[in-house]
């Protein structure tokens, strides 16, 4: 984390106006000497009125690098000098403004080919870009990385806006013409709906050429988990590519067995700096880990290997424990960066998770050997000297070298993890972003909801109830609007487009899970919402904001998936979900036109469209619709269920019904006129609202689902 100075009386000597943002990555800043504003009518009117360019810096709370620049050069007063005497400072925490962190970073991408955080763009007193970049050096480093000083930087920008404006307001324009190009590429362009079978074994074939058969993971380093891409990868099994599975397993192993994974605590770092997914950026994002867990427990669902269920259970317990907020939503981040012991004068990144042979042997004593042969852990160590644990060896190769049995190793294993995890709980944690943000918190609950049958957990499914619960009650304006994030009672902005399709996503696994009609119907509401509010007939697509949000350079629209699945990908395979539970022809309408749109890059370039890959194979697939009448928490309902959840099914909807229900019964005509024959529960089959015969035993159900 950024530092504070203080002055002779021990109070920060600097306060800006950031002291009284909601955001924990602008309140890092808060006690900067720049003079930084919040993105606002305020800061944007001040760079009119006083015709000075705009510095908009990106970053959030858990960035290593976005922590490095600001103590070097954010909070050098030297530094800040320049900074307010020639721009209107602008702090962006890219989490709650996606929307600015889209344009922005399209436009950095666009002038020097790469992009990342903190990203730092300069713009026209109107916001647009004209120049950027990311991590800048200060005047002592900048030899090192053969790029010009982040004081340099702010010289030569403020004397090229007073000298040669008329070319910067020229290229200014060109960079927010080829974003809004950008914007409309695949909107509207009238192709028909593409074959969602034969772009997953295109898919498979292309990104083949990029997978790594030793170590798992697509391309070289750094080595990010793409989630979206490895489900794209489940699916395209389910079509009988037959490299398709193995290439997911040897991932899913070698990531869970890296220094990536969390071999004490579960849950995965949100990338490694290696091809070996061995040393991680120590960060640890709620979404990674909600993607990956359901990732885990659907690969689980598939082959039946205990390996994933633990894996899927360690990341689940890991949020609960780590990311879950009282009243049941979840905190967004934990910091890559923390005290290396508690009276520490300064943060180091990952200091919180590696260790020392001393340090084992403390806590472990005769097991140490064994434990330090089995994760890694030398003298010379793996990472500055320290070591992080991962399992680089099969316990049977480590038996066969250390002389010890494989049920000794196991043994050791389980109860050194559990000592060095007690161990570490007493160690200064890490920063955690307690900011609560509607997407991910989406992915979050339907991971959760998804898990709480085949994994028989109870709890699993009272914390995405309460998920559901706190998203509904602290995240919606009395409108019905969403809002985008929540801090201590504090709102940020109006929702994006992601926010509504993630949270549907959610909430449509917790229908399934639990039953209350209630879910569903939110759902609908909330799906109706969401084409009000982002759907324009012009691009036949969805914008990321809503029609009437703030009016900026450019109306970002992404259908890409990355780090996240992009809005338009979840709403395309929610509105399919939503159309064979309701039979809303307006749903699957919408839903085609954005495959549509999207053919020839899901064609071209597929390892960037994971989720719509998904999503173009479901619209086309015949869906399963399964409709249950029974009370939620009996014996015969749960068989039902079980038998229905436990196996992976993506082409598969459910509706559910307690008996006699009337507002289930006017959500979807999947629950019309159905009951619980005789009173036991009755689940019914059908296929366009077109039923089988009902049936009331496992037996029969399974004989009537697809395998």
């Amino acid at each position: 984390m950024p530092s504070i100075q203080l002055d002779a009386s021990g109070k920060p000597r600097y306060t800006n106006r950031l002291i009284h943002a909601a955001s924990p990555y602008l309140l890092q800043h808060a006690h900067n000497p720049v003079d930084w504003y919040e993105w606002g009518p305020e800061a944007l009117a001040l760079a009119r009125r006083e015709d000075k360019p705009i510095l908009v810096s990106i970053g959030y709370a858990a960035c290593h690098w976005c922590h490095v620049m600001a103590h070097e050069s954010f909070e050098d007063a030297a530094t800040a000098a320049l900074q307010n005497e020639y721009f209107v400072n602008i702090k962006v925490d890219r989490e709650e403004r996606p929307d600015l962190d889209s344009i922005y970073m399209t436009a950095v991408q666009a002038m020097t080919g790469q992009g990342g955080w903190p990203l730092n763009v300069f713009c026209l007193p109107d916001g647009t870009p004209f120049y950027g970049g990311t991590y800048f050096p200060p005047d002592a480093r900048a030899a090192r990385y053969r790029m010009p000083s982040w004081k340099q930087v702010l010289q030569r920008v403020a004397e090229a806006f007073h000298t040669r404006r008329s070319e910067l307001v020229s290229s200014g324009n060109e960079l927010v013409e080829h974003i809004t190009r950008l914007t409309r590429v695949g909107a509207g362009d009238g192709a028909p709906l593409p074959d969602g079978a034969a772009l997953l074994h295109n898919a498979v074939a292309l990104v083949g050429r990029q997978f790594d058969w030793q170590e798992g993971g697509f391309g070289g380093a750094p080595r990010f988990p793409q989630p979206n891409l490895l489900e794209a990868l489940l699916r395209a099994h389910l079509r009988g590519v037959p490299e398709a599975l193995p290439m997911l397993e040897l991932t899913l192993h070698k990531m869970a067995r890296g220094g990536i994974y969390d071999q004490l605590g579960g849950g995965f770092h949100r990338y490694s700096v290696d091809a070996r997914w061995l040393v991680p950026h120590f960060e640890k994002m709620l979404y990674d880990n909600a993607l990956l867990a359901r990732l885990y427990l659907e690969t689980f669902q598939l082959t039946g290997m205990p390996f994933y269920r633990q894996i899927a259970v360690e990341t689940l317990d890991y949020m609960a424990r780590e990311l879950h907020h009282p009243q049941g939503g979840f905190y967004s981040t934990q910091d890559a960066d923390s005290l290396p012991f508690p009276d520490a004068a300064h943060a180091e990144e990952g200091a919180f998770y590696v260790w020392s042979p001393d340090e084992v042997r403390e806590h472990l004593g005769e097991d140490a050997a064994l434990f330090c042969q089995l994760y890694d852990v030398s003298r010379t160590g793996n990472f500055e000297g320290k070591n992080i644990l991962n399992l680089p060896r099969e316990i049977a190769e480590v038996a066969r070298v250390t002389g010890a049995s494989p049920e000794r190793l196991e043994q050791v294993a389980s109860r050194g993890r559990a000592q060095l995890f007690a161990a570490r709980e007493r160690r200064p944690r890490p920063f955690r972003d307690e900011k609560i943000i509607t997407a991910w918190n989406g992915m979050a609950l339907r991971a959760f909801a998804a898990a709480s049958l085949p994994l028989g957990s109870d709890r699993y499914l009272a914390i995405a109830r309460s998920c559901a619960h706190f998203l509904l009650a602290h995240l919606r304006r009395p409108d019905g609007r969403l809002l985008r994030s929540w801090k201590d009672g504090r709102t940020g902005p109006p929702a994006f487009l992601e926010d509504y399709a993630l949270l549907i996503d959610g909430l449509l696994a917790l229908h399934a899970a639990d039953g209350d009609p209630a879910w569903l119907r939110e759902s609908l509401a909330l799906a109706d919402a969401m084409i009000d509010l982002f759907w324009d007939e012009r691009i036949a697509g969805f914008y990321d904001t809503a029609r009437d949000h703030e009016a900026l350079v450019a109306r970002p629209r992404d259908a890409g998936d990355n780090a996240t699945p992009s809005g338009n990908s979840v709403a395309a395979e929610v509105l399919l979900r939503l159309d064979a539970l309701s039979g809303r022809e307006r749903y699957r309408q919408c839903a085609e036109a954005v495959l549509a749109g999207q053919a020839t890059m899901l064609a071209r370039f597929p390892a960037g469209f994971g989720r719509m890959l998904c999503a173009a194979d479901l619209a086309a697939t015949p869906i399963t619709e399964l409709a249950i009448v029974g009370a939620p928490d009996a014996a015969d309902t749960r068989a039902l269920l079980q038998v229905a959840l436990a196996s992976y099914r993506p082409h598969m909807v459910v509706a559910r019904m307690p008996p006699g229900d009337t507002l289930a019964a006017g959500l979807t005509p999947l629950l019309a006129q159905r009951e619980a024959i005789g009173g036991a529960a009755t689940a019914y089959v059908c296929a366009r609202f077109a039923c089988n015969l009902p049936v009331q035993t496992p037996e029969a159900l399974a004989a009537q689902l697809p395998a």
